[in-house]
């Protein structure tokens, strides 16, 4: 019986570590966090040095 349950359970982490199926999802994760990352950190700063700043001076020259 332990025999058993150690091939079922040998047989069923080989076939996990050969899915693929979830690579892709975890890919596009990592990558949209990365993504989440650069934009909070391109926007989070403050004073007129800002990005944010800068694209509402311009844009404020572009609608006068």
């Amino acid at each position: 019986m332990l025999t058993k349950m150690y091939v079922k359970t040998a047989l069923w982490l080989d076939s996990l570590k050969k899915d693929q199926r979830g690579v892709t999802s975890i890919e596009y994760a990592v990558i949209a966090a990365a993504i989440a990352a650069v934009v909070t950190a391109v926007y989070s700063g403050t004073g007129a040095d800002s990005l944010t700043a800068k694209l509402q001076s311009k844009l404020n020259d572009i609608l006068k």
